[in-house]
């Protein structure tokens, strides 16, 4: 079973009571954060290695170094094999910074967006429209809603009862 599968299966799909939930999502929580102060550090840096040799440098357990993987995908340059990686896979952490934030503040995990890292990456100004940005790119604006006696939106110049609103 690839690695992937066994985090989600543990993480995901495991009967756990409200208590051991909570205890595990807020062990995996702050272990998360860890990883992120150190990378964020050096923002730069393209972190390498097989998903054992990382799991090692930030001194986490295999699976929490898994799932660190899956989370953090999406806003890689360079998306990891996650669905097929084993712990020999080479993986690579090269960010990037705007998507990574981005990606935190839809996840409306504040507790990572929040890190005072951003603050030597980001102005705080910069961070706010990247806040604004990811905010708005997820409302839906509905348009203005055609009443019956208003022209129809066709073009037809006929009132939009007598011709779409039919």
């Amino acid at each position: 079973m690839a690695l992937l599968e066994q985090w989600r299966k543990m993480a995901y799909e495991t009967q756990m009571s409200e208590q051991q939930s909570n205890y595990f999502w807020g062990n995996y929580f702050n272990l998360e954060k860890g990883i992120y102060e150190k990378l964020l550090a050096n923002p730069d840096e393209t972190v390498t290695g097989t998903v054992r040799e990382l799991s090692e440098k930030y001194d986490v357990d295999l699976m929490i170094m898994v799932g660190f993987l899956d989370g953090i995908n999406d806003s890689l340059k360079e998306q990891n094999p996650i669905d097929t990686m084993e712990e020999d896979t080479p993986v690579n952490l090269g960010f990037d910074k705007e998507l990574l934030y981005k990606n935190m503040v839809a996840a409306k995990a504040d507790w990572l967006y929040g890190l005072p890292q951003w603050n030597d990456i980001f102005t705080e100004e910069r961070q706010k429209e990247l806040y604004k940005e990811q905010k708005s790119s997820t409302t839906i604006v509905k348009g203005k809603k055609v009443g019956r006696n208003d022209p129809c939106p066709c073009g037809s110049g006929k009132k939009y009862k007598h011709c779409c609103g039919r």
